[in-house]
């Protein structure tokens, strides 16, 4: 499919979604083998329901891998070295369902972001490198810290950008106006206690001052680090 329709591939940006340990090379016949069991009417242990939804798509997926042996086989005959559009059209058609079933079977088999999930993953990313390249500008981290991979910066980073994100980014992923099932789940079991934070921060902590708090939370790690 690379060579003849490498164009018209059905997306898979969906697959960054996937957890790491799913996306290797294998993948792909893991998924084809899950399809023949499905059309062959065997069902996912403790997945009754997903199986029987998906059978339907393995069952049209596996007939188009037919589809798709025939227009080869006969070209093979005829010409090794011409794609006709009826083996591109097959091709194509196999690809999209194929893809369409690797989306429903990994989401039946471990747990897929939501797109809004990932969105918000992304928010957090970004916070992150928001709060990394304040703190370089300020001088309260080094590039040498971080390229020593310094062990505070695993304490420092993150309590630098709970603060960022209260005070600076306000309408990022620590935006405690969003109801708490919207926030990342990283910052979701603490929204009570950032919503106390807060105005404090927003109170004590202008811009003069903010300098204070980033200050304030290195020294607490370097002290830290140094006892340990």
């Amino acid at each position: 499919m690379d060579v003849c329709i490498p164009q018209d591939r059905a997306p898979r940006d969906f697959c960054v979604k996937f957890p790491e340990e799913i996306r290797h090379d294998n993948l792909a016949g893991q998924l084809w083998f899950g399809a023949e069991c499905l059309a062959a009417g065997s069902i996912i242990m403790n997945r009754e329901l997903e199986s029987m939804a998906m059978r339907p798509l393995a069952k049209e997926l596996t007939r188009s891998l037919e589809d798709v042996r025939g227009a080869l086989r006969d070209q093979a005959l005829r010409d090794l070295n011409t794609y006709t559009e009826k083996m591109r059209e097959a091709l194509r058609h196999f690809d999209v369902l194929f893809a369409e079933f690797e989306l429903s079977y990994v989401s039946a088999m471990v747990p897929v972001k939501s797109p809004r999930e990932y969105y918000v993953q992304q928010e957090v990313i970004v916070l992150f490198c928001e709060t990394v390249e304040r703190a370089l500008d300020f001088g309260y981290l080094t590039q040498d810290m971080i390229d020593d991979y310094e062990p505070a910066l695993m304490f420092t980073i993150p309590r630098l950008a709970i603060v960022c994100g209260l005070v600076v980014y306000a309408d990022g992923p620590l935006n405690l106006d969003r109801k708490a099932e919207d926030m990342s789940e990283l910052f979701r079991p603490f929204h009570t206690l950032l919503r106390k934070i807060r105005p404090r921060r927003l109170k004590n902590y202008k811009e003069d001052k903010y300098k204070h708090t980033w200050v304030y939370h290195s020294k607490i790690v370097e002290n830290r680090g140094k006892k340990s």
